[in-house]
This record gives structure tokens, sequence and C-alpha cells, in this order.
């Protein structure tokens, strides 16, 4: 069932702070196959959290993209999936791997790696209050010590999930080290379900011997996407030719669509930073856009020192 919202297999992974709506817009215009909301609070979508609608915020064609929930609640996810707000996405996914210690420390994300019956519950019992497939995403294990995820694996497909999205580090690497794609493919072999693969991915070439040599349907970019849509219309061969002065600009005229100039320019700051790196623009300059609270004054500094 969830193969027909696939168009095709390199996705952007949800990141918080960085796959908000303009960026997820940019990507699957680069090519992405299947984009990722940041996190949403089951809880907050029951209380009506004032971020939740910004999270939500898509623009154009909702129907490659999926809205990722978290919580450590089965009732608040049966609550969530019936939200108005999630009516246009297509695909629910839920994150079980998240390591922040805040999330963790609710029982959430990562948290859940250590409590399969809790795990198994939010699954199907989101499963059965919605006709959407359901995704879910997660670690490894906790720890080296504690490595589950063939078995995590096998109880998403028990529990009903669609698809499983599979990051090659532990909880306790957090973002540190390197993504163990070798278990990756254990996982692979381990289901009868799509296994994405994430971790490491950096570019167009990766992403491809990864997709081709360890037995996974779909890739997942994260970081490696960061300042770089480019790297799907690589992946893809899409045509998407905009030089990186107009992407920029354009990424913060969207996020004005949705977000007050207050909101929007801090985080439009955390992607310069990504986009300056991959220009290979030096610190001293990221140091100076980090201190300009006027975007314009930001593009500026921007056009004159790429052309």
């Amino acid at each position: 069932m969830i193969k027909k919202y696939l168009v095709n297999p390199y996705f952007l992974a949800p990141m918080a702070g960085f796959t908000d709506s303009a960026f997820r817009h940019i990507c699957l215009s680069s090519g992405a196959g299947l984009v990722v909301t940041e996190m949403v609070s089951v809880k907050g979508l029951a209380f009506g959290s004032e971020n939740t609608a910004e999270l939500l915020e898509c623009f154009g064609d909702y129907s490659h993209t999926a809205v990722q929930l978290f919580g450590s609640e089965p009732e608040y996810f049966a609550e969530a999936v019936k939200n108005p707000m999630l009516a246009k996405f297509p695909i629910i996914d839920i994150n079980m791997g998240c390591p922040v210690h805040k999330v963790v420390k609710t029982g959430a994300g990562s948290a859940l790696l250590k409590n399969m019956r809790l795990a198994s519950e939010i699954i199907s019992t989101t499963v059965k209050k919605t006709s959407k497939p359901v995704t879910v995403k997660f670690r490894l294990g906790w720890d080296n010590d504690n490595i589950v995820a063939q078995d995590f694996a096998r109880m998403c497909e028990d529990s009903g999930a669609s698809a499983i999205t599979v990051h090659g580090r532990t909880r306790e690497q957090m973002y540190s080290g390197n993504a163990n794609w070798d278990i990756i493919e254990k996982v692979a072999k381990s289901v009868n379900i799509p296994v994405i693969g994430n971790g490491d991915i950096k570019s167009a070439v990766e992403a491809k011997e990864r997709l081709n040599n360890y037995g996974v349907s779909a890739v997942a970019i994260g970081r490696g996407a960061l300042g770089n849509p480019w790297i799907f219309a690589e992946c893809t061969g899409t045509e998407f030719t905009q030089n990186w002065y107009d992407v920029i600009k354009e990424h913060y005229t969207l996020m004005l669509k949705y977000l007050p100039e207050s909101r929007a320019v801090p985080l439009m700051r955390g992607h310069l930073n990504y986009y300056t790196k991959r220009l290979g623009l030096g610190a001293r300059l990221r140091n100076q856009l980090n201190r300009e609270n006027d975007m314009n004054t930001l593009l500026d500094i921007l056009k004159n020192c790429i052309n």
C-alpha cells in the first residue's frame, strides 16, 4: 500500500529544526521521492500546541509528505491520527529513534527501544485507528551492548507497520561515530516490509551505493541534504538548475509565507550555516551572518560573496 506514494527511493529524512516546510518543498522540487515533517508531539496535537500548525505547514501537494509523530502513550496516538490537521498527509510515521534527552525522558523516541511491548502497542493502536500506512523510524539499539534492531523490526512488522526506517546508530552514539550499514542490511533481510536505510549518506554516489548493496528499498538522506538539496537531483537526474543564491532566497521567501520574520530569520540562519559550508565560504562569514538579524542584509552579504 505504501509504494504508491513513493516516487523514487531517495527520501529526505526528518530533522528537528531543519526539515521545515520551505526546505521540504525545495527538496521535493529537486527530486526527493518522499519528505517527512519534523517531529510532531501527539500531546501537542491533542492540546493545540502553538507551534504544531507551523510544523504541519506544507506548500502545494501533500501527496509525497509523511507526518512524523512522537510520544509514549498509545491513547494520544489514537487521538492524533484523527486530528483534521493530519488529514492531507498520506503516511503516518512514528518516531522511535530520537536520542535527545528531553524526548527520551518522557519515554518517547529512543526510550521505546527498551520497551518493545509499549512500542508495539503504540504501533498497533495507530494502525487500527487509521486507514493510512503507518511507518516507524528507529535506531539500532540503546547502546552497543543492546542491539535490538532485528527484533524491533520484526515487532514493527507484526504490529502492522507498512515500512520501517533504520538509522544505523545507537542512542548512545547520538550523531557521532559511523552508521553501521551491516546491521541495516541484516534488518532488511529479517522482514518482509520495505526497509529504508539512514545514516552517513553525504553524496549521490553514497546514496546509490547504499541502495544497491545493502538490501534496502530506499535511503533517507539527512545531514547530507542540509545546504544541498541538489543531492536529490544528482540521485534522480531531476532538472534542478537554480543557482545557490536563488535557492537560498526562495527558501527564505517561502518561510515568510507561514512565519513572522522574527521566527524565520533565526531558523534561516541555521540553514545558512550549511549552505555557506557547501559553498566553501569561511567561518568568519558564518559568524557575521549569525550576528545579523535583518534577512535582506544577510541576502546582500551572500550575493556579494557568491557572485
